[in-house]
């Protein structure tokens, strides 16, 4: 069931850049390695909908309504631009000196899981995903790819708080540099935009 290909699928899939691991290191940078590991927090929460409606078979009945899908896919659009506005603008995640309030672990938490929430492709990639690795003859189709999403869950908040820490691990290198940290935030806000504009022209 839980196969060395799987293993190394998944972990390839979470290691690729996303707007998980963008949210994840502008955090680490911005406010430090609790903040970033919150942010992991957030972001593998944020899978759950999507992996629970894969697995029950739902995400079909999404991506075959076009209404729906459109609905969920420009409420992402918009949380992006919005992400991408604070953290150009400085009063997002990348608002930071050396003497700056920490941020709300239940906001850095919520945005994490919005991130990943509105964004209506992860339902359907996981249900074109966990499938093909689900054991031909098992008795419990259900149980096992939820198992299999669990440990896609398991490594994708481990890979983040890697990431996050890193990121943590160079802030103090760069934090007392204002001009720095204003231009990785307007490259993470840069990365969203992009991010959102991709999910906007993509088809289904």
């Amino acid at each position: 069931m839980i196969s060395f290909e799987y293993l190394l699928t998944s972990l390839i899939v979470v290691v690729l850049p996303g707007t998980g691991v963008i949210y994840t290191l502008a955090l680490g940078l911005g406010c430090g390695r609790n903040a970033s590991i919150w942010a992991a927090l957030g972001c593998t929460f944020g899978i759950i909908p999507h992996m629970a409606i894969s697995i029950l078979g739902l995400s079909t009945l999404i991506h075959a309504s076009t209404v729906a899908f459109e609905a969920v896919r420009y409420l992402g659009v918009t949380w992006l631009a919005y992400m991408a506005w604070g953290m150009w603008h400085g009063t997002g995640a990348m608002k930071v000196t050396a003497n700056s309030s920490p941020t709300g672990i239940l906001k850095i938490v919520r945005d994490g899981i919005l991130l990943n929430l509105l964004n209506p492709k992860l339902s359907v990639f996981f249900l074109a995903f966990l499938p093909q690795f689900v054991s031909a003859n098992t008795p419990d189709t259900t149980g096992e790819m939820a198992i299999l999403g669990l440990i896609f869950m398991a490594m994708t908040f481990g890979v983040f708080v890697v990431y996050g820490c890193f990121a943590a691990a160079l802030r103090h290198h760069i934090i007392e540099r204002p001009n720095v940290m204003r231009w990785l935030g307007k490259g993470f806000a840069a990365a969203f935009i992009a991010m959102g504009a991709k999910l906007m022209t993509d088809g289904r």
